[in-house]
């Protein structure tokens, strides 16, 4: 049986992370992951993650609605290349300072 099936889930994480979107499957290599594609809010873009089996605890089957209200409560910043360079760049430069 190789249904792809997409439902809306609230998914956590190990670590106490919450993940909030439409789950589907994602190949990578070989490897099978959990694709969560997260709907944009008014404080943050949508964004899409994908973890390994091994990084769920649980997954909440729940409808669109439930979701999109689910998202704003479990809202997480998503790290883009740009703040990750403005980060590095940031850190070298105080540890510049402080030598």
């Amino acid at each position: 049986m190789n249904e792809k099936k997409e439902t809306w889930a609230i998914v956590e994480l190990f670590g106490h992370q919450v993940i909030v979107g439409k789950l589907s499957e994602h190949n990578v290599g070989g490897c099978s992951f959990v694709r969560v594609d997260v709907p944009k809010t008014d404080n943050c873009p949508a964004y899409t993650r994908l973890f390994g089996n091994g990084a769920i605890y649980s997954i909440t089957p729940c409808d669109e609605e439930t979701a999109t209200a689910a998202v704003r409560y479990h809202e997480i910043r998503p790290m883009n290349e740009f703040s990750a360079r403005m980060m590095l760049a940031k850190s070298c430069g105080e540890e510049g300072e402080d030598s």
